[in-house]
């Protein structure tokens, strides 16, 4: 993870206000109004005083009461309209981060997430993102409000005397630039190592629900249960230490705005005193200075609420910056498939080679083979074809033209790949079909899932194809969700079909009959079977075999 300052996060985040910068301009100014309207009910209430004293000669009292209500229910409209505005841009931009967040993962999707913790990028682009809000709601416009609000109280506080204008001044930065610097220097690295441990543990909850059955088999529930509590110890201690930080932050704060309301109040009546002011100056300075600290507050605030803040966006910002294997590739005249080649390829997995100038022929209209041992480099091959990952050497070429000339659009139109693993959405039968193709008809669909040996399936269940899956296909068995998977290939209805274990957990009835169905696509369609099964590879017009890394 790439450590980035607090400075370089707000400068990355705050570009992306640069399309609501009138609501952000609406928002400062509301929110100056607001708090001059609550300084000022303190002040005209001075002036009331005063003016009950005989001490000063104000404006009559029926005056200042219209004044103060005025300005009472004006705050309240004022305060309003500020955290409208705010909001609105909070939210409309964790709209845009979100976007651009799985627009970057899908770049960088299959092979930069194969080792990636999944709990951990929910924690991400979930509670991360959602803490960007205090960034965009209560630090941009805050900070503004703060610097010119404080501003026009000093020019107020110091035309009673210069010297008062500067104690003004000196409390504000002290409470609103000074604290919040050094609470977020005292902090370090809390906030980061806090969200690492939140996303940390949101990985092993998730881990354990998806294997909660092997769990109570093995019954390793104590143990598992042993390590959440670890876990969550671990980011409690984290927690405490971002909350003794804010504790100590409110208590610097306070004891700071203390001590320079007794050095106003110190300074004035020596003023006072000695002539150069009178008494109902010295009673407004005092009343302005107690009543304006809210703005800064504020901000002091920041220094330990903007850890966390920071620590989300940094993570957030790594997803963002993470460069692909393989970038996205758009330019290039379309291609049309005429077959598929693998020339002289080398590829490894860090410093482990899996394939080693591998060389395979694919014609157009033929049924290829591609056998092996596990881990011999049989899916890795796939994979390549399907351009996920970039060889070392050697390339991989469809109809004579490197993929790596390919628009990555053009590619996948001309690809359908089954995994091993066939993932489906919490969603029905058909809308996990549709996937690959999203606008096929109900005939499509089921054209696809007589091919695939599903369909007879389908039409017994209460529901049909309206009938859910349930969360990653658990309501299903693997031969069903690998036969679904095999229905979405022939939806796609792609030139070339890269099948990696497609029969994998079918029985010898359904296997034959899908088997049929790619021998009779044969004059539509380009096969590449990965197989260890020889009933699968029957019907393969040449076969391959792959042994440690190397192709005979």
């Amino acid at each position: 993870m790439k450590k980035r300052s607090g400075f370089e996060i707000a400068a990355r985040l705050l570009v992306l206000v640069k399309p609501l910068t009138g609501y952000m301009l609406l928002a400062i100014f509301m929110g100056i109004l607001g708090n001059l309207a609550a300084a000022f009910i303190t002040i005209c209430s001075g002036y009331a005083a005063a003016n009950v004293a005989g001490i000063a000669d104000t404006l009559p009292l029926y005056a200042l009461f219209i004044i103060v209500c005025v300005f009472a229910i004006a705050r309240g409209f004022l305060r309003y309209a500020e955290q409208s505005c705010n909001h609105f841009i909070a939210f409309k931009l964790l709209a845009l981060i979100r976007d651009k967040v799985f627009g970057a993962l899908r770049r960088l999707c299959p092979a930069k997430l194969e080792g990636k913790d999944k709990g951990d990028l929910i924690a991400v682009i979930t509670s991360d993102i959602e803490l960007l809000e205090v960034f965009y709601a209560h630090t941009i416009s805050p900070i503004a409000i703060a610097a010119i609000f404080s501003g026009i109280m000093c020019i107020y506080i110091g035309h009673f005397h210069w010297i008062l204008g500067v104690i003004a001044l000196t409390a504000y930065l002290a409470v609103g630039v000074c604290i919040p610097l050094w609470i977020a220097s005292c902090g370090g690295d809390d906030g980061m190592r806090f969200r690492k441990k939140s996303g940390e543990l949101s990985g092993f909850v998730l881990d354990s629900l998806r294997g909660l059955g092997e769990i109570l088999q093995y019954g390793q529930g104590e143990k598992r249960l042993a390590a959440m509590n670890e876990k969550t110890a671990a980011m409690s201690e984290e927690e405490r230490n971002l909350k003794y930080t804010a504790g100590k932050n409110q208590a610097v704060t306070n004891t700071t705005i203390l001590v320079f309301d007794l050095v106003m109040l110190l300074v004035a009546a020596l003023l006072n005193n000695s002539g150069q002011i009178g008494f109902s100056a010295m009673l407004f300075a005092v009343i302005a200075l107690m009543s304006s600290y809210g703005p800064v507050v504020a901000l002091a605030n920041l220094g330990s609420t903007l850890q966390n803040t920071f620590a989300a966006a940094n993570r957030v910002l790594d997803i963002l910056d993470e460069n692909p294997v393989a970038e996205e590739i758009t330019g290039h005249p379309p291609v049309t498939f005429g077959g598929a080649q693998a020339q002289n390829v080398t590829f490894s997995y860090g410093q482990e080679t899996i394939l080693q100038n591998v060389s395979v022929d694919i014609p157009k209209g033929a049924v290829v083979g591609i056998a092996g041992r596990s881990g011999s480099g049989k899916s890795t091959l796939l994979k390549l074809f399907m351009r996920f990952w970039k060889t070392d050497k050697g390339s991989i070429r469809i109809s004579d033209t490197d993929v790596e000339l390919i628009n990555t659009q053009n590619l996948r139109d001309m690809e359908s790949f089954v995994t091993q693993e066939t993932h489906l959405f919490h969603d029905s039968i058909q809308n996990n079909l549709r996937v690959a193709k999203w606008n096929a008809t109900d005939e499509e669909l089921v054209q696809a899932c007589k091919k695939a040996s599903i369909h007879e399936w389908i039409e017994k269940l209460p529901e049909g194809y309206d009938t859910p899956v349930g969360e990653l296909g658990d309501t299903l068995s693997g031969g069903e969700r690998q036969r679904l998977g095999l229905a979405r290939a022939f939806l796609h209805d792609a030139d070339l079909m890269l099948l990696d274990e497609p029969t994998s957990n079918l029985d010898s009835l359904n296997e034959a009959v899908i088997l049929k169905s790619l021998r009779e696509e044969k004059e539509n369609r380009t096969v590449v079977l990965v197989s260890h099964r020889l009933s699968t590879m029957r019907i393969a017009d040449k076969i391959y075999s792959v042994e440690h890394g190397r192709v005979s």
